[in-house]
């Protein structure tokens, strides 16, 4: 008799272990959530801002933290200038052309603006059009371009008659601006800061 019930007793011990084990791992399978993709933290330096010295047509304050450099694409014009941020592999592109008080060229370059802008439609999840009016009372477009872009941001400005400057925050490829997000406002706060000091020569 004692012999029956040790080996009932291990019987259901055993059992016992087992569905407890199942049980623990169907529960634990149930609970598993993967953990959200993390991005390195970037570290922004705080913005200064010092005054563009160059001979342009223009000038205006960008961050201490860029470099000026001239436009090398083979149609680059006099006044072109890439303020470049090599800790972000990042720049603003700024084109400048002159008007002469040709409503003409006026147009067609607003057109190539907003053409410009349009190329990114294919990847962008939006692209949002803005007027926006400086500290120092001049009207400034701009194209915000959400999703997965190489420039998030565009803008024109001009006095309609003599002056023109298109810019653009490029990255070099296109990127998951999620990840990027800090150092795109980082950028557009330097943006805003360059049309708001803006001054025609």
């Amino acid at each position: 008799m004692p012999r029956n019930f040790l080996r009932i007793y291990c019987v259901n011990t055993v059992c016992l272990l087992l569905c407890f084990t199942f049980y623990s791992c169907k529960k634990s399978e149930q609970n598993y959530v993967p953990k959200p993709k993390g991005y390195n933290r970037i570290e922004l330096p705080q913005h200064v801002y010092q005054k563009l010295t160059e001979s342009h047509p223009y000038t205006f304050e960008f961050s201490k933290w860029a470099k000026v450099l001239p436009d090398t694409f083979s149609t680059a014009q006099k006044d072109w200038l890439f303020i470049q941020y090599p800790q972000f592999d990042a720049n603003i592109q700024l084109t400048y052309k002159p008007l002469d008080n040709d409503q003409t060229k006026l147009k067609s370059y607003i057109d190539d603006s907003f053409k410009l802008a349009g190329k990114h439609q294919i990847r962008a999840s939006s692209i949002q059009e803005q007027r926006v009016l400086t500290k120092s009372g001049r009207t400034v477009t701009i194209f915000k371009i959400e999703g997965d872009v190489p420039s998030p941001y565009q803008f024109y400005t001009t006095d309609s008659t003599n002056h023109f400057l298109r810019g653009a925050i490029y990255f070099p490829v296109a990127t998951k601006n999620d990840s990027l997000a800090p150092v795109i406002n980082y950028i557009q706060a330097d943006m805003l800061q360059l049309l708001n000091t803006l001054k025609w020569r």
